[in-house]
């Protein structure tokens, strides 16, 4: 058959599989109206039966009974709605471009080949007789990727399966019409990713289903690592390669895990949102997503916690010794020992309040703690004090029901109160008067001191940050004096603040105190841009999710906060850290983000770039501009922006530090389109974007400007990983703007730069 005829052949069946998805989805919206109209029933027939006079103590069991099952039915009727809506949107999605891919194979003793192709989403014929597309994360889909030519094994419910692979197509359809098709022996031929990789950026990731290559394909199909390490050069596709990952393990482990069971700690707000389309995109909904600040935040509840940003701003990326020790593993194990010898003497007990007058002594807790045997670990000793303290506190709750305090206040109750106060049970309940009142005054008694139990619950009868003071005071590290920070830490403290170096040793410390703070349901942990996360912190994070499997990914060359680091010595520091029993390395060296020239100066700038191979998309060469002053300088930055705006949608001016970027700002402010983002930011824009480095990591950008790459602002190595990570993440154009002579680290690569 020749090409002409096979190709008509493909198309015919496309239009067949589109009548297909287009019957179904006149279905689906059917259904899905069905669906909302029972919702809206349910929800409306649930208001009339939740706005019964409750004030009735008669009436409070019965109605109570009924709100309980109308709310069951609500939710049974909004979550078939969701499905309903789920499966239409998928079909959706479908419709316009039902596959990418093909192939045949050929089991053993057949004498026909059988043709599968591959999308994003399965689809079955209106009969659900047959297969007319498979899902990509199907086990036999992973033919398509990782399969050549010839006998090919995948695995199944039942084992590996072997057959033989005769065929791979793959094609771009575009709004139901084949704009290209050919056969490879390859995963994903260039021809597709240079009609992938050539547009300009979208404002929201996609997928890269139809384009992931066979050492994506080895991180997403990993379902057996605790640990999976993946260390990737800047647009090596890491990123993308761990979303599709999520949507594979959500596919693979359907009856066991849920998104919810997923956690996802993001660089910053803007690449969240960067990244929120590409799950539902392939009809699964969003892991839970925070970022570390974030989630730093939520722990020290109270405080505000310094994030990395802006201890980057105070130190210019510089860290101390001191720094660089309370980010170190050796500080965790200083940690564990010193909390293991800590005793009822030594521990930072404080007194429980209620309503400002001690309500259980700081002795009397350090009396009861001190019963507990020798040999009990530290948290199960605070656990039995809080249980010694609560069946205190039970009796006191006993006493105070007839004391004149709480039936003073029971007579000034409003009468809804009074009554919810009965609970289950009725006023003619009761054998005299005093039973009732003492039944009452023990539950408005327990409603008042809940404050106390709340307080012996979440373990506020230890002062955490002082412990951790005396942890600090009884450092005694050769060639580090802590005396400088501690005095920093209690300044802080103060005024209710914490620097961003103590975090993970000051939370781990209460953690091992109190035996709290840990998440057992959490099935996966991943970690984008590792190289920014301290060892310790690491460490941290693997103790609060013990159960969990971590995928870690980053680039160690694109250091913001420390100097550049051999991805091997990252990899193995990691590894050995983290002690996870099944690990595996797996190292992404292909950029496909930049072009060929943009990739080749990116690499020029770090030890080992020689690894990175650069994809076949060839474009102008990164242009540099020196300029002798301020007003030269500013002068070149408007006509360098004003011209890269008149070819690309979105240009980024990336700056070193947030001062520089308002300065930038400033310059640029009078040119439409021009914004300044800030780590509070969670959208992100087109147009003229203005920011420091640290929150583009993970983003790319049409065009990119390099605000200031002078001898003064990149002096040397050091600062090579910021300038690097600026550098990659143009995609089609960089510029280099400097106010006095270049840095050395772009001077002296000049064969890779066209000079202005």
């Amino acid at each position: 058959m020749t090409e002409n005829n096979e190709r008509q052949q493909e198309q015919k069946r496309v239009d067949f599989v589109i009548e297909q998805i287009d019957d179904q989805i006149n279905e689906a919206k059917a259904a899905v109206e069905t669906a909302h109209n029972e919702t809206r029933a349910v929800e409306k027939n649930y208001s009339a039966n939740a706005s019964v006079n409750l004030y009735e103590i008669d009436d409070a069991m019965d109605t109570n009974v009924q709100i309980q099952q109308q709310r069951q039915l609500v939710a049974r009727t909004v979550e078939n709605e969701t499905i309903l809506k789920r499966q239409l949107t998928t079909l959706q999605e479908l419709q316009g471009s039902p596959y990418f891919g093909r192939i045949d194979i050929k089991d053993d003793g057949d004498f026909e080949t059988e043709s599968l192709y591959i999308g994003v989403a399965s689809l079955m014929d209106n009969d659900q007789t047959d297969f007319l597309i498979y899902d990509w994360r199907a086990p036999i889909s992973g033919i398509y990727y990782n399969g050549s030519l010839g006998k090919v094994e995948y695995p199944t419910p039942n084992g590996p399966q072997k057959t033989e692979l005769t065929k791979k197509r793959q094609f771009t359809i575009n709004d139901g019409k084949i704009t290209n098709m050919f056969d490879t022996n390859d995963t994903v031929g260039d021809e597709m990713l240079q009609a992938a990789l050539g547009s300009q950026n979208d404002q929201l990731m996609q997928n890269i289903v139809a384009t992931i290559q066979k050492e994506q394909n080895d991180i997403i199909r990993d379902t057996t690592s605790d640990l999976l390490l993946v260390h990737g050069a800047a647009g090596s596709g890491k990123t993308s390669a761990i979303l599709q990952r999520i949507a594979y393990l959500l596919y693979h482990s359907r009856a066991s895990l849920n998104a919810d069971q997923i956690v996802l700690f993001s660089p910053n707000r803007l690449f969240s949102h960067y990244i929120s389309e590409v799950l539902p995109s392939l009809g699964e909904r969003n892991m839970r997503q925070v970022t570390f600040a974030e989630f730093l935040t939520r722990r020290f509840e109270g405080l505000t916690v310094e994030t990395l940003f802006e201890q980057y701003e105070a130190q210019h990326g510089t860290p101390s010794a001191v720094q660089k020790y309370l980010e170190s593993p050796q500080v965790m194990q200083q940690v564990e020992a010193y909390t293991a010898q800590l005793t009822a003497e030594n521990i930072e007990f404080i007194e429980i309040q209620f309503e400002g007058q001690p309500f259980f002594h700081e002795s009397h807790i350090r009396q009861t703690f001190a019963t507990n045997p020798e040999n009990m670990s530290i948290a199960d000793k605070i656990l039995a004090t809080k249980n010694a303290l609560i069946k205190e506190l039970k009796l006191r709750i006993k006493e105070a029901a007839t004391a004149t305090w709480i039936q003073d206040e029971l007579e000034q109750l409003p009468t809804d109160q009074l009554h919810d106060l009965y609970g289950d049970r009725q006023s003619d309940d009761f054998d005299s008067e005093d039973e009732q009142l003492e039944y009452l005054g023990k539950r408005w008694a327990t409603n008042r001191l809940r404050v106390v139990y709340d307080a012996i619950y979440n373990n506020h009868f230890i002062d955490s940050y002082s412990q951790y003071r005396e942890f600090l005071d009884q450092l005694n590290v050769a060639g580090i004096d802590f005396s400088q920070a501690i005095s920093d830490y209690d300044h802080a403290i103060e005024f209710h603040q914490m620097p961003f170096e103590h975090c993970a040793p000051a939370l781990y410390l209460r953690d091992l105190i109190t035996g709290s703070g840990q998440n057992r349901q959490l099935e996966y942990v991943f970690i984008d841009e590792m190289q920014d996360y301290s060892v310790a912190a690491l460490i941290y994070l693997k103790h609060i999710f013990p159960k969990a499997k971590f995928t870690v990914l980053g680039d160690s060359e694109q250091a913001l906060y420390s100097d550049i680091e051999e991805p091997e010595v990252l990899l193995s520091r990691l590894s050995q850290s983290l002690n996870a029993k099944r690990t595996n390395l797996i190292s992404l060296n292909r950029s496909y983000r930049s072009t060929t020239e943009i990739t080749n100066f990116a690499k020029s700038m770090l030890p080992d770039g020689e690894k990175i191979i650069p994809f076949s998309r060839h474009g102008e060469l990164p242009k540099a501009i020196e300029t002798r002053d301020e007003v030269a300088f500013n002068q070149q930055l408007s006509q360098e922006v004003s011209r890269l705006a008149g070819k690309y949608d979105t240009i980024a001016i990336l700056t070193r530090t947030m001062d520089q970027a308002n300065q930038a700002y400033r310059q640029l402010r009078h040119l439409q389109g021009t914004k300044l983002l800030t780590a509070n930011d969670r959208v992100l824009p087109t147009g003229i974007l203005v920011m420091p480095i640290y929150l583009a990591k993970g983003l790319e950008f049409d065009a990119v400007i390099a605000y200031d790459a002078s001898k003064n602002n990149y002096p040397n190595a050091h600062t090579a990983g910021i300038l690097y990570t600026i550098s990659s993440r143009a995609m089609h154009e960089l510029t280099l703007i400097s106010l006095g002579s270049l840095s050395p680290i772009v001077a002296n690569h000049r064969s890779l730069i066209s000079e202005q």
